[in-house]
């Protein structure tokens, strides 16, 4: 089974119905089932994190996306742990030059350890340290 980084913002436009990537999103998700999901808790906070200015209903919902997220078998939610944030900083120190937020250098750190090349993402930072982003404009 192929592994696949889930970055926030997959899940962002995955809940949220006003996303412009929402249904490219969705459509894209439903061809998924031969792939296993992973993802870390600092996405899912920043997916959370994003979602603090909304109306109600709507953290309600990604609340409750992500209690989905966790207990689904075919996603594998990485926790946090000190190392993982130590090597996300380092990664950001190394880039200064480059614009990436710690959660996305935590991401390309945990991807480049668990071999994971492709990512749900449409951030163009991922394709600077070789990664292959699969939304495109």
């Amino acid at each position: 089974m192929k592994s696949i980084f889930a970055d926030t913002f997959y899940w962002v436009a995955l809940i949220n119905k006003s996303d412009s990537w929402h249904q490219r999103v969705r459509s894209y998700s439903r061809n998924l089932s031969n792939s296993e999901i992973i993802t870390t808790e600092e996405v899912l906070t920043e997916t959370i994190n994003f979602f603090a200015s909304f109306p109600t209903p709507m953290r309600t919902a990604v609340s409750q996306l992500v209690v989905q997220i966790i207990a689904d078998h075919n996603i594998q939610v990485i926790a946090q742990t000190h190392e993982s944030f130590i090597a996300g900083l380092e990664l950001f120190q190394q880039r200064f030059d480059k614009g990436y937020s710690l959660t996305d250098c935590i991401s390309m750190m945990t991807m480049k350890n668990l071999n994971i090349i492709e990512i749900l993402t449409h951030d163009k930072h991922f394709t600077q340290e070789g990664f292959l982003i699969l939304f495109k404009d």
